[in-house]
């Protein structure tokens, strides 16, 4: 008799062979009360991410159930985190790229119990720390507030893709099984992911940290596209038009909140080419205010004076090792 899952793991990777062990491993030490799989999809990596994954599948073939793709799907535009939905045996699915990890043994087993117990939740999330990929040292906390609580759609729009860790999350498989045409239309998976499941249900956010987001590792979807002004530029005019069809999709009743997480973006890609004047506008004048007196100095420092600033991150750097 097939035993009962109830957490499907859904881990992409591609090319991250030093990375993909210490995934693994994270997904393995869980403490549950309840059965999971773990399904990685591997697009076609050029390195030894398949070999290390097939380790693995040798050694827990009832629980890790790989695909290896002969040929990269990402790039023929084949939603990748799909393939793993269409299969998944569980009632609730938990993402998690394979170059990030979870932390915390009972990491599941806490989103599952709150989940079980307010069946009305269709999404959870968890705080989560950003750090150095070979390193680990943390940069920061991914941490949008300081007690856990029902978030708002709104809340969820206005955050934006940076607002939580992809890793923190897991849904009802149930309540999101149908996914909307926005999804599949989108640049990125997470940002609309997580307002779709805003939609169907109550929102979770539990203030516990639970995992590591990696930032700037080998292969990552960031490093390959979104490491100029240009890619940045495209990409918040293509996350725009998602939210435009977001927009459509709920009859129009989060306009508000769409056109401010529109107008945060454009701040943002401001603020990163130092046009200090524009964002001193009136039309970005909240979103300046609210920037402390630290960041501003910062941000004009990286700017003006690159060299200064490279020089006092290289100080700051020894000075914690």
């Amino acid at each position: 008799m097939e035993k009962e899952i109830k957490v499907s793991i859904a881990c992409m990777t591609y090319n991250h062979e030093s990375y993909i062990a210490e995934t693994i491993e994270s997904f393995l030490m869980q403490e549950t009360d309840f059965n999971y799989e773990i399904l990685i999809h591997d697009d076609a990596s050029t390195d030894r991410t398949q070999e290390i994954i097939r380790q693995y599948e040798q050694k827990y073939p009832d629980i890790i159930k790989p695909i290896y793709q002969v040929e990269n799907q990402f790039s023929q535009n084949i939603i990748v985190e799909y393939i793993n939905h269409r299969r998944a045996k569980g009632k609730y699915i938990a993402f998690c790229e394979g170059d990030d990890y979870w932390t915390h043994p009972e990491k599941l087993q806490k989103q599952v119990e709150y989940m079980e117990a307010h069946p009305e939740t269709s999404m959870c999330i968890h705080a989560a720390k950003r750090v150095e990929a070979k390193t680990k040292r943390k940069i920061a906390d991914i941490r949008p507030f300081k007690e856990s609580k029902v978030m708002t759609v709104e809340e969820v729009i206005e955050g934006g893709g940076d607002f939580f860790a992809t890793n923190s999350m897991i849904y009802s498989r149930e309540k999101l099984a149908i996914w909307p045409e926005f999804y599949f239309n989108g640049v990125v998976g997470d940002y609309p992911m997580v307002i779709f499941g805003a939609l169907q249900g109550e929102f979770y956010y539990m203030d516990e940290d639970m995992s590591s987001y990696r930032v700037n590792s080998e292969g990552s979807w960031t490093q390959r596209e979104f490491s100029t002004i240009a890619k940045k530029k495209k990409h918040y005019a293509e996350v725009a038009r998602t939210l435009d069809e977001i927009d459509e999709y709920t009859d129009y009743r989060y306009s508000q909140a769409i056109q401010n997480a529109k107008k945060g973006h454009q701040f943002y890609l401001l603020l990163i080419q130092g046009k200090f004047k524009e964002i001193r506008q009136e039309e970005f004048l909240d979103l300046y205010n609210k920037m402390g007196i630290r960041y501003k100095l910062t941000s004009r420092m990286k700017h003006y004076f690159p060299g200064i600033s490279r020089l006092l991150i290289g100080i700051k750097l020894n000075l914690i090792r």
